[in-house]
């Protein structure tokens, strides 16, 4: 297959260039009783990963742009997970990605789990452990949603992944202080961020995150490349059986789902919410500007109603702001 193929052209060029085998840590997300452990193993130079006696210095921010994208990934590594002193054999995929869930007995809050594959530098993730009261919970859409793309679809992932970085980026105005509030409002909610975008991008798109004071949170992207059976991976159906996962995951957790009115959110969101109406608090939607909605491939169509799911509408963080807290969803400001 030419897929095949072309990991393999990938994998001996990188080996002649004399890449090493490196992990890449992504956030996690679980429950007091297991941990989702992300990661991505590829083959780097070994200036990013610290290797063969380079300056130390974490992989995410070394690697940028078309590197993270034309790194050869390590099919079905074999990767160490130590997970509260505890080691893990886990397998990556054809793709080098590791998603693994591991049973663990973790606190609430925030731990760290510790990846290495082979001889490749240990590295450590992040992983938040919500609490099992946990009852509210917060789906962010990224592009077009906490940052302005101003992009038409069919250059946006080249764009993102060979050219632009975190400083380029432009938030969306009063996104990150709407989040803050909920944040504020329910301390122990978790933010996951869910996007179309590719796992070569997580640095990127965490440095973007960060610098703009958008809480932190696991990121859940999607492999780049072909399948079995199609050249480009559904971002749809990526978002559809991310939701899903999460309704079976935290059943207890009503969710605020945030995206934008352009591509597919609106019915994705519909969707779920008329098949689990349980697990969705409200569903928050910003409307593009003309010129966005051009560039975005037209607005969408709408989908189906709700009848026990709130939606709001507004252009930014503020619009919807005011509208959550008289939903009751975040508390008012103190004036």
């Amino acid at each position: 297959m030419l897929d095949d193929a072309w990991l393999r052209f990938q994998t001996r060029l990188a080996i002649r260039r004399g890449r090493v085998v490196t992990v890449v840590p992504h956030t996690g997300y679980g429950t007091t009783s297991w941990v989702r452990v992300l990661a991505r193993v590829v083959r780097s130079d070994p200036r990013d990963s610290g290797s063969a006696g380079a300056s130390r210095r974490p992989l995410p921010e070394g690697m940028r742009g078309w590197r993270n994208f034309t790194s050869a990934p390590v099919a079905h590594a074999a990767v160490q997970v130590t997970v509260a002193g505890e080691v893990h054999e886990v397998e990556a995929d054809r793709g080098g990605v590791v998603d693994a869930r591991i049973p663990a007995a973790l606190t609430p809050g925030w731990h760290t789990v510790t990846l290495q594959s082979g001889e490749s530098e240990a590295v450590e993730a992040p992983v938040l452990v919500v609490a099992d009261d946990a009852d509210f919970g917060l789906v962010s859409d990224i592009d077009d949603t906490v940052m302005v793309t101003a992009l038409p679809r069919p250059f946006l992932a080249a764009w993102n992944t060979f050219v632009l970085n975190e400083h380029a980026r432009t938030p969306t105005p009063g996104m990150a202080v709407l989040y803050e509030r909920i944040v504020r409002s329910a301390p122990t909610a978790p933010v996951l961020y869910l996007s179309t975008g590719a796992w070569n991008v997580a640095p990127t798109l965490s440095r973007f995150l960060s610098r703009n004071l958008y809480p932190a949170g696991p990121k859940l992207l999607t492999d780049w490349g072909p399948t079995t059976d199609r050249w480009f991976r559904s971002g749809k159906e990526h978002k559809r059986s991310s939701l899903e996962r999460l309704a079976q995951e935290f059943p207890g957790i009503k969710w605020l789902l945030v995206g934008d009115d352009g591509q597919h959110d609106v019915a994705i969101y519909s969707e779920f919410a008329q098949r689990h109406p349980e697990n969705v608090r409200a569903i928050a939607i910003r409307q593009l500007s003309a010129g966005e909605a051009v560039l975005a491939g037209g607005r969408s169509s709408g989908g189906q109603p709700t009848p026990d799911v709130p939606w709001v509408y507004a252009p930014d963080g503020a619009g919807m702001s005011a509208q959550l807290e008289e939903l009751g969803i975040i508390k008012p400001l103190l004036r």
